[in-house]
């Protein structure tokens, strides 16, 4: 998983040939240590934990073991991928913590507190995106290709020159084919209809401080959504590639499916709709109070944010609820407002993951799925072969999702006595 998911950032960094020859095999190679390095280490502090303590505690077998492994296995990761683990680490625990006091009564689950807190975000990084030195790097790069460079307050105003040249430009001479030729119909129906969507698209209301040039606000809005949602369509339909694949040949029929899924028009009704409310919700702004305002992007990004009721998702809204916190704490930073922690990824990694993994032992059922899973599949599945019957005793229903299922245990290292049939056996074993 590691090599693919490297060579996929390499690619879309277009990395050059050199990257490729002298630093990405070493680089998989240290990303690969880290994670062997997580995985045994917690092993290790299992153990010594339990000969240190002489028995298990409700947070030694899960919290304490997996703190320190931890800790000292992200210092071999490389510091480029720190931010983005922790971050990822730190979104789950939350996750995981806000599902552990739900499970405990602590606290009740509000409905559409996904959407609600996309909402949220979604208000405040437009709000950034809007202002000068408000966004950055990635973030700004992405909500650029995504909402499109006109809502940016900086667009030149030459680019309404520009456009009209641009278009002057794209006139063509008329074509010199003989008349009633197919190919001379052809280009005439093609001429026609490209008339048609130019005068529809700049023969309509567009206040002066849109900065949309070659359209009117509401083709502005329809190709917005047509555009992301072609983009959402298109990037659910690659992840659901490789596994259509691997069924093509014994199911056909899975190939229809990977283009008619449900998941596919989900995903880009919502990208869609997230740009076509923003955008439509700016330009009425913008008629509204007859002026262009970076408050305007609040209340669009706000509204735009409803748009998850398509796809919601918890993971996407906290995900970016995360990196919103992150941006706000290095703006504290930059203000002097708040301190700096050299080692604060590191600790904040350490800790998540220590979070997770205490789910992972004690209440799976609390641990978001797809990385239980993933677990699994670090593990080949021996992270569900733990005895979680014995563990019940600290009122986690820790053996909730595991059925009946009971571990051979050799009897010569088991306290508690067990089936004299199936230790016989397993003494035979021996």
């Amino acid at each position: 998983m590691l090599p693919t998911e490297t060579n996929i950032a390499a690619i879309l960094r277009r990395r050059k040939k050199d990257y490729y020859k002298k630093r990405l095999l070493p680089e998989i190679l240290q990303s690969t240590s880290f994670l062997t390095a997580n995985g045994g280490l917690y092993i290790a502090f299992f153990c010594i934990l339990r000969k240190l303590l002489g028995r298990f505690y409700s947070w030694s077998a899960g919290f304490g073991a997996a703190l320190p492994a931890s800790y000292i296995a992200i210092l071999i990761e490389r510091k480029s991928r720190r931010g983005l683990l922790t971050i990822y680490m730190a979104n789950l625990a939350t996750e995981t913590i806000f599902r552990m006091a739900v499970t405990r009564g602590l606290v009740k689950p509000m409905k559409h507190g996904e959407v609600l807190l996309f909402c949220l975000t979604a208000s405040l990084y437009m709000f950034f995106f809007r202002c000068k030195d408000g966004l950055n790097g990635f973030a700004f790069s992405a909500l650029k290709f995504i909402v499109g460079k006109e809502e940016i307050p900086t667009h030149s105003c030459l680019a309404e020159h520009a456009y009209g040249q641009g278009s002057e430009r794209d006139a063509q001479p008329p074509d010199e084919r003989p008349e009633h030729t197919p190919a001379f119909r052809g280009s005439c129906i093609r001429a026609f209809t490209r008339k048609l969507l130019d005068s529809i698209c700049k023969h309509g209301p567009r206040h002066r401080c849109c900065k949309h040039y070659q359209d009117n606000c509401i083709s502005y809005c329809v190709k917005g959504f047509i555009r992301m949602f072609s983009v959402g369509y298109l990037i659910q339909c690659c992840l659901k590639v490789p596994s259509a694949f691997r069924q093509a040949f014994t199911k056909p029929s899975r190939l229809l499916w990977l283009l008619y899924n449900k998941e596919n028009f989900q995903l880009g009704a919502f990208l869609g709709s997230f740009v076509s409310i923003y955008k439509g919700t700016s330009c009425l702004l913008r008629w509204m109070r007859n002026l262009d305002d970076e408050l305007h992007a609040l209340i669009a990004g706000f509204l735009a944010g409803t748009s998850m009721f398509f796809y919601k998702s918890t993971t996407i809204s906290m995900y970016l609820f995360s990196k919103l916190v992150e941006t706000l704490y290095f703006k504290g930073i930059e203000a002097g407002k708040f301190p700096y922690f050299s080692e604060a990824d590191t600790v904040i990694y350490a800790i998540s993951t220590a979070i997770c993994f205490q789910a992972a032992v004690m209440e799976v059922q609390n641990l978001r799925p797809s990385y239980w899973k993933f677990l699994l599949r670090l593990t080949k599945g021996r992270f569900a072969l733990m005895n979680r019957k014995v563990l019940d005793v600290f009122g986690t229903e820790a053996s909730k999702h595991f059925g009946d299922f009971t571990p051979k245990l050799d009897p010569r290292y088991v306290l508690c006595p067990i089936d004299n049939g199936r230790a016989a056996g397993l003494i035979d074993q021996q």
